[in-house]
This record gives structure tokens, C-alpha cells and sequence, in this order.
């Protein structure tokens, strides 16, 4: 049996294990890599420079759409069934399989491919980032039993610093001896991809699917070896009683007022969030014109400073509570949008700058370290107010709820960067619906009790 010290360490390994499929394929090499395949497949069609690249970005944004739409529809009935049965840990295997097939398929997604190559390429990263999100939720669902409540700041914070920490040795590693450079064909260290991998058919680049599932299996030992669930009474399946706890759930929302108020701002700022991580990496290509080199080091950056901020920020909501962390970080990422939106290489909101300078590029960077800060510390404290606003016995089903309320406006959000950057044909104005959702999250956040539902 597992010490109490260790199941908690086999907890925070989930996130070393899982991150970096946020790090790696959603932000800073693969999305950046589809991006490129992408602009140039539609270049080959005749299209414009600036056409390709907001068409790229378009059609990244829909598989997101559709990934994100297929969780928020499906996560809470599962949850349901989950607290229902009393088993939890065996959907995270279930959905630890979705994100090895998904992520290992990536391997395929070669340049110069047609349109069904632009299809699998989001089919496939859409298939594990299904089986990332869910495997989260559960694992989500087992912080409460962890420890006292007093104490689930701290260790949230912990875990996603953790996580962060296992993201940006991950990147390292891809940037160091994996990913190429399109025009040099060398990692950052100046030499070939490992293993005799063709840096012209940009193997090197493609090993990011492959690592990503091998990181996610071994690091997930110790999870598996030291996390067990509470001892609880084996219940058989009963989807339609299931499907009666979550109804009444969702009709209690009416008299839980700050469960309901907290529920629809996260539905907001953490939607918003998790498209800035999911474009900024198709935005430092398409804007400022980085290589997946370049775009790597930003993202060593921001892991740098989300895994120093969601340590901190777990600090600070174990002393103050997570509310004043979840705002302070809002408006942090509300500036940080307003940059991006208004920046290119020439100025920024009218303010000229020399296209050859070094400077929109340290502008940029500096976005990156705050947007990892404020979303490392906003994520855990974000964790932590949920844990809150429920019990462990129905921590799944909360949970669940929970990635409904960041799955709703997750397609939503992407959806609008795709209708904002058609309709603009800029990629820039097309990030400029985040500013909206993250000021919503904010007003609807002043409805929250901050210690949760049980505060006076």
C-alpha cells in the first residue's frame, strides 16, 4: 500500500507525463509544423501568402473546434458513470491509449502531402487530445481525496509545476536532438536529428508525436504503481441512474449560485487560454515569421516561467485562496492579447518599428514568459476553486462539469479565431475574440464566494 506522501508524487506525475502534449503538439512543434505543411499546401493551390497562412490557421482552428466540442458533449456523462460506479482510474488507462494512438500517428503527417494528409494530421492530434483531456478530468477527480482541503493549493500548484517542469525538459530534448530547422536542416545544437532521421522530410520534427507517447508511457509508471482510488463499494454500471445524477446536478446549478457563477467564468478565461496556448506558436510563424527552432526556445520561456509562477501561485492560493490568483492572472493575459493583436514586425498599435530589428522579436518573447506565468498560476488555482466547489464523492461528475465549462467556450473560442481571421484575412485581428472571453471570466468571476460554496 502506498504512503500517503507517495500516492501524492504518483498524482503529480500525470502531469509530468501528460504535458507535454500541450508543450510539444499543441503549442510549440507540431502546431507550428502543421501550420507550415499547411500554408504550403495552399500555396501550391495558388493562393497568396497571406491567404495561406490565415487559411492554415482556419482550418487548425476548426479540428480544434471539433475536438474541444466532442469533449465539452461527452465529459460530463462519463463523469456521471464514473462517480456512479466508483471507478475512476480505469478510464485514465482507457484514455491513456486515445493519447498514445494519437500522438504516435502523428509520425505520418509528412510535407508535401494533399488535402487527406491536413485531414489525418488533425484527426489524429484531435484523437489524443481527446484522450489528454479526459484522462485529466479523472485524474482531477481524485485531488480531493488526496489531502485536506486547507492544503489542496499548495498541492495543485505543485503538480502543474511539476507538469511544467517535465514539459520543458521535453523540449529540450526535441529542440537539442529532434526538431530540424526547414531552412538548415540542424537542431539547435548545430547537428542532424538523431537516429539518422531525413531532416528534408522533416523526420526529425515528425519524432515529436512518437517521443510524446513514449514520455507519456514510462513517466505514467508511477502513476499507475502509487495511485489508487478510495475504498468504496463495488456498484455495477447503471447508465440511466447515472444519467439521473447528472440532471439533478445540473438543476441544483440553479441554487448554487457560486458553484454556477464560477462554472460560467471558467467556461470564458480557461477556453481563451487554452487557444492562446493553442495559437501562438501559428502566431510567431505566420506574424513574426519564426522557425519551429525559434518558436521552441519561446516555449522554453514559457514553460520556464509556468513552472516558477504555478509553484508560486500554489503558495499564494494556500495563503490568500485562488481567487485573487485566477484574477491577477485574467488581467495579466488580457494586456498580453491586446500586444499581440496590435503588433507586427513594422510597429505596434501605430508605433513604427525597424521590420529588421531584433525588437518585435524580444517583444514577443517577453509575451511568451508572461502568458506562460499567468497561465501556469491560473490553471492551478483554477484546479483548486473547483476542488472547492465539491466533494469527493462526486468529484468526477464535478469534474466533468467542470471540463464542459472549459470545453463550451474552447469551441467556441477557436471557432471565432477562425471566423475573425476569414473575415479580417489577418491573423493577428484573429485573436482578438480572447479579449472578450477573458473580460467575460472576469465580470462573472465577482459572483464566486472565494473559499467556495460552504464560505458564509
Amino acid at each position: 500500500m502506498a504512503s500517503a506522501r507517495k500516492r501524492i508524487w504518483g498524482w503529480y506525475f500525470f502531469d509530468w507525463a501528460s504535458q507535454p502534449y500541450s508543450t510539444l503538439l499543441l503549442t510549440f512543434i507540431f502546431g507550428p509544423y502543421f501550420a507550415e505543411i499547411a500554408r504550403s499546401y495552399y500555396m501550391g493551390t495558388g493562393m497568396e501568402v497571406d491567404a495561406a497562412k490565415a487559411a492554415a490557421q482556419t482550418y487548425w482552428a476548426w479540428g480544434l473546434t471539433i475536438a474541444s466540442l466532442t469533449i465539452a458533449v461527452t465529459a460530463p456523462l462519463l463523469g456521471a458513470i464514473a462517480d456512479g460506479t466508483g471507478r475512476r482510474l480505469i478510464w485514465v488507462w482507457v484514455f491513456s491509449l486515445f493519447y498514445v494512438t494519437g500522438s504516435f500517428g502523428l509520425w505520418w503527417v509528412a510535407p508535401g502531402g494533399d488535402a487527406s494528409m491536413l485531414f489525418w494530421a488533425v484527426c489524429l492530434f484531435g484523437i489524443g487530445f481527446i484522450g489528454m483531456e479526459f484522462a485529466t478530468i479523472f485524474t482531477n477527480a481524485l485531488m480531493p481525496s488526496l489531502t485536506q482541503a486547507d492544503d489542496l493549493g499548495a498541492i495543485s500548484g505543485s503538480g502543474f509545476a511539476f507538469g511544467y517542469l517535465g514539459g520543458l525538459l521535453a523540449l529540450i530534448v526535441m529542440l537539442l536532438f529532434f526538431a530540424e530547422g526547414a531552412d538548415s536542416g540542424l537542431t539547435l545544437l548545430g547537428t542532424e536529428p538523431l537516429f539518422g532521421l531525413d531532416p528534408e522530410a522533416r523526420e526529425g520534427t515528425r519524432a515529436v508525436g512518437p517521443f510524446t507517447a513514449i514520455w507519456f508511457i514510462v513517466f505514467m509508471i508511477p502513476f499507475f504503481l502509487w495511485v489508487k482510488e478510495p475504498k468504496t463499494d463495488a456498484r455495477p454500471l447503471h447508465v440511466g441512474r447515472a444519467m439521473a445524477s447528472l440532471r439533478d446536478l445540473v438543476r441544483s446549478l440553479r441554487y448554487r449560485r457560486s458553484l454556477s457563477a464560477y462554472l460560467a467564468s471558467s467556461l470564458f478565461y480557461r477556453d481563451a487560454l487554452n487557444a492562446l496556448y493553442g495559437f501562438g506558436g501559428v502566431y510567431a510563424s505566420g506574424v513574426l515569421g519564426w522557425s519551429i527552432i525559434q518558436i521552441g526556445i519561446f516555449g522554453i520561456v514559457g514553460a520556464l516561467t509556468a513552472m516558477v509562477a504555478a509553484f508560486l501561485g500554489g503558495k499564494a492560493d494556500q495563503r490568500f485562496g485562488p481567487k485573487p490568483v485566477i484574477i491577477t492572472a485574467i488581467i495579466v493575459l488580457i494586456l498580453v492579447c491586446l500586444l499581440m493583436v496590435g503588433m507586427t514586425r513594422e510597429g505596434i498599435w501605430g508605433l513604427p518599428m525597424d521590420p529588421a530589428s531584433r525588437l518585435p522579436d524580444q517583444i514577443f518573447f517577453t509575451c511568451g514568459a508572461f502568458i506562460g506565468a499567468a497561465g501556469g498560476a491560473l490553471q492551478a488555482a483554477s484546479r483548486t476553486m473547483m476542488a472547492r466547489h465539491t466533494s469527493p464523492d462526486r468529484a468526477t461528475e464535478a469534474f466533468g462539469l467542470y471540463a464542459l465549462s472549459g470545453k463550451v467556450a474552447s469551441f467556441m473560442a477557436p471557432a471565432l479565431i477562425a471566423l475573425a481571421t476569414t473575415a479580417s484575412g489577418s491573423q493577428r485581428i484573429g485573436i482578438a475574440p480572447l479579449i472578450l472571453l477573458f473580460l467575460i471570466g472576469l465580470f462573472l468571476l465577482s459572483f464566486v464566494k472565494p473559499k467556495g460554496e460552504l464560505a458564509p
